[in-house]
Order: C-alpha cells, then structure tokens, then sequence
C-alpha cells in the first residue's frame, strides 16, 4: 500500500511518461527520458515500477484509457436528452478530428502486445465503463419517450460505441473522421422515436 505521498510520486511519473510518449510514441521514450522528464531518481523509478518499462507502459495505458472517457466530460455523465447527446456527439468527433491518426491508447497496446492479459484488462475495463454510461443514456431517452419505445437498450449501446472505435480506427488508417461522423449519426437516428425532436 503507497502512502499518499507515494501515491502522488507515481502518478507524477505516470502522467510524466504519459506527455513523453504522446509527444514521440511509446517506443520512443526510454526509462532514462522519463527520469529526466520527472525528476526522478533510477531508485524512485524502479520502486514504483519493480518491472521496469514493462511496468510502465502498462500503468499509463491504465492511465490513457481513463483519459478517454475523462476527453469525454462532463457530456459522457450528462445524456439525458436529445441535446445532451447531440453535444457529446460533438464533443467525441472533435476530439478524435484533433487527434488525428495519433491514438495514444492504440500505440501502448500495440507496444505492450494486444495478446497479453494485462493489456487485454485495460482495454476490456474501458469499453465496459464506456458501455455501462451510453448503456445509461439510452435509457434516460427511453424512459423520457424520447427513444424508439422498442429499443433495445444494451445493443444500441454497443452500436454507438462500435461507431466511435470503428471510426477511430478508420480515422488512423485514412486520416479521415467523416466515417465517424456518419456512423455516429446513424447509430442516433436508429434510437428516435417517431415523435422525437430532429434537434
């Protein structure tokens, strides 16, 4: 158990490492990299992280995965009506447009080897928490009479989620967010109701 102290030292070493390797990607940056960037000592370093880089880069996977739904806020916690979600929508599609091809999340994995356990963990952690709060907002609209009355709430969750990840990997290999776009607006237009607002 880190004291809080500690606690504060690693993650400072996380989000140190973190800005490093979405500056020059993963393979990028060594350990010696981070200890300058962090002021941290080669003890410090390998206190923390007994494994090395190893240990590392999975912690900021960690971190970068939370740093997707955080990109997110406060619309991701807010889809209560239609222009709650119209604004998230907006919100997902800037942010992947600012990003461009350069997927934080999708070089460490790649780094770490995407048939490892622990990266796995990561991954699967993010799009169940991704899931479980679109899976929420669905309901809201449903439960206002906003949403086709016989959705199906947890498959047009993982429509919107696919939306956004297929999109995010079309957006790396094109350099183009239109396919997003479009595949978020669909993935909404299937959750109208007849009577639901256009806006």
């Amino acid at each position: 158990m880190l004291t809080s102290k500690g606690a504060a030292t690693r993650q400072r070493i996380i989000e140190g490492a973190a800005r490093l390797m979405r500056e020059r990607g993963p393979a990028g940056v060594g350990l010696d990299d981070v200890r300058a960037a962090t002021s941290t000592s080669k003890s410090q370093l390998f206190h923390y992280f007994p494994d090395g880089k190893a240990d590392l880069l999975l912690a900021v996977a960690r971190h970068e995965a939370d740093q997707v739904l955080a990109d997110q806020q406060p619309e991701l916690d807010r889809l209560a009506t239609w222009a709650d979600w119209e604004a998230w929508r907006q919100r997902v599609v800037a942010r992947y447009a600012a990003q461009e091809r350069a997927c934080p999340l999708s070089a460490l994995t790649a780094q770490l080897g995407t048939g490892d356990p622990a990266t796995v963990a990561v991954v699967t952690d993010l799009y169940d928490r991704w899931h479980a709060q679109l899976r929420a907002g669905v309901q809201a609209l449903l439960d206002a009479g906003e949403a086709a009355p016989d959705i199906d709430v947890d498959r047009a969750a993982t429509a919107l989620l696919t939306a956004v990840a297929g999109g995010a990997t079309l957006l790396m290999a094109t350099g183009r967010i239109d396919y997003m776009e479009s595949a978020l607006s669909e993935a909404l237009d299937g959750l109208r109701s007849p009577v639901s607002p256009a806006g």
